[in-house]
């Protein structure tokens, strides 16, 4: 593949186009939006019951090789600024099945990631009006998500960029509570002190041993689902030159902050043994602390980060399905574009899959029980998307090697890197074959892939192997 160089205002492709209307701003919340999930604010209870204080060694496990993984991305998509997002470049090096499966399986991947997170709008919505019910609640909030993905693209990152600060102030204010209550040595009705000398007591550690720090990978590999959006924004960003690389480097950062830091906050000031599994441990702290007023508007907060990162994923899951139809795997109703450049009937498809998934709300009235079930299939679908981005790396390397070594954002260790990454995600996959709750979603989701495989030979004939790539 020779080296190519495209400007912003090329016109010379017939296809539909997506716009640049992304600015560094966008981009930068919005990855940063990507990092704070759902998973941190409603889940990490759950692993913090199981794992202890070992989760925080967890997340920074998982952040570490993730943060490896979208340098890979990165490389890849700046290596030709025709590819509009990472399932582009792994069609284009791995072969159009692949493409097709992988941007299935990430449309997939959001859809479901999409009905956990209005499942628990639903569900903190309960926290002021607990007779309301959670199909009500999550039904009207998907309707208003995709009535917002319908309009500019622009509007979408406005969105974004606001509820990123709103998360960033929450987090913020959290550990700044954390401080004081530390200092002060502030003490509880249930007689624990906040002190740092609970991340270190006695038992703290691996409270049920070895299998309990395994099972916190899975809530912490789908907190990090999402990270890789920065990589589908590549086709409406504004000088992906400049901000694609800030947007990744600026991940160990983030992790270092909004993860490690803030649950080593909640475990000082309520000790792992005190954080309940099944509600949120930023909204127990301040009810924790005596202060149900601000546990109140920390509910609001974790109410619109929920909402955020599905807004992101309807966002995600509808530009997967331009990209199919543009490739001609997909109906081509699919690349039909609004006026304002927006994939209108990828958003209404999505949005359909999307309310038929709630009807499991009737299945399962327990919230998190059925957060468990979807995040798992989220986590599952997450790790083979990862897998196939390091697997595209290394095509591109084999079959591109003029384009590394022009690269000005190189993978740091390249192959050996890689190497290690997909290690680490093939103990991922081990790990969720571990836990009784998660072994069931592992046990099923390759009959999602063998229908991918039987699907993808049916439309063989329709691919178009030119759509790989197309400017922008």
């Amino acid at each position: 593949m020779e080296p190519h160089t495209i400007t912003q205002n090329d016109t010379t492709h017939t296809d539909p186009h997506l716009k640049r209307a992304l600015t560094n701003r966008h981009i930068q919340f919005i990855s940063i939006g990507g990092a704070i999930g759902t998973g941190l604010f409603m889940g990490s209870g759950k692993v913090i019951a199981l794992s202890g204080t070992s989760i925080i060694l967890v997340y920074m496990i998982v952040g570490f090789f993730l943060f490896f993984i979208m340098r890979a991305m990165g490389e890849l998509l700046l290596s030709d600024l025709r590819f509009r997002s990472f399932a582009d470049v792994v069609a284009h090096y791995l072969g159009p099945r692949a493409g097709f499966m992988l941007s299935w399986s990430y449309w997939l991947s959001w859809s479901v990631a999409v009905i956990a997170d209005v499942i628990v709008v639903a569900g903190f919505f309960q926290f002021w009006f607990p007779d309301v019910p959670t199909w009500a609640t999550a039904s009207v909030t998907m309707g208003l998500l995709l009535i917002l993905n319908m309009l500019a693209v622009k509007l979408f990152g406005e969105v974004e960029f606001w509820f990123a600060i709103i998360k960033i102030v929450a987090i913020v204010a959290m550990i700044m509570t954390a401080f004081i209550l530390i200092g002060m040595s502030y003490q509880s009705p249930e007689g624990v002190t906040a002190s740092l000398n609970n991340l270190f007591e006695k038992g703290s550690m691996l409270p049920h041993g070895i299998s309990g720090f395994f099972a916190g990978f899975q809530i912490a590999i789908f907190s990090f689902a999402g990270t890789e959006l920065i990589g589908t924004t590549a086709a409406e960003a504004k000088n992906p030159e400049r901000n694609l690389p800030k947007a990744i480097n600026t991940i160990p950062f983030r992790i270092l902050i909004f993860y490690v830091l803030s649950l080593a906050c909640i475990i000082s000031v309520t000790s792992w043994s005190h954080v309940p599994a099944d509600r949120s441990p930023f909204v127990e702290l301040f009810l924790f602390a005596g202060f149900p007023a601000a546990a109140g508007i920390i509910n609001f907060v974790v109410l619109t980060s929920a909402a955020s990162s599905a807004n992101s994923g309807v966002y995600a899951s509808c530009r997967m399905l331009f990209g199919l139809a543009l490739r001609r795997s997909a109906p081509a109703f699919f690349a039909k574009l609004s006026r304002a450049g927006v994939p209108v009937m990828g958003v209404a498809f999505t949005g359909i899959a999307m309310f038929c998934g709630l009807c499991l709300l009737v299945m399962f009235p327990n919230v998190m029980e059925l957060f468990t079930l979807i995040s798992t299939v989220s986590a599952i679908l997450n790790l083979y998307i990862w897998m196939m981005i390091l697997l595209g790396y290394l095509a591109y390397r084999k079959k591109a090697p003029e384009l590394h070594e022009a690269s000005i954002f190189k993978m740091p260790g390249g192959r050996a890197t890689v190497a290690a990454c997909l290690s680490f995600l093939l103990f991922g996959v081990w790990v969720l074959s571990l836990q009784p709750d998660t072994r069931m979603a592992l046990y099923v989701m390759p009959l999602w892939f063998i229908f991918l495989f039987f699907s993808y030979r049916s439309k063989k004939a329709d691919v178009d192997p030119s759509a790989y790539r197309a400017v922008n």
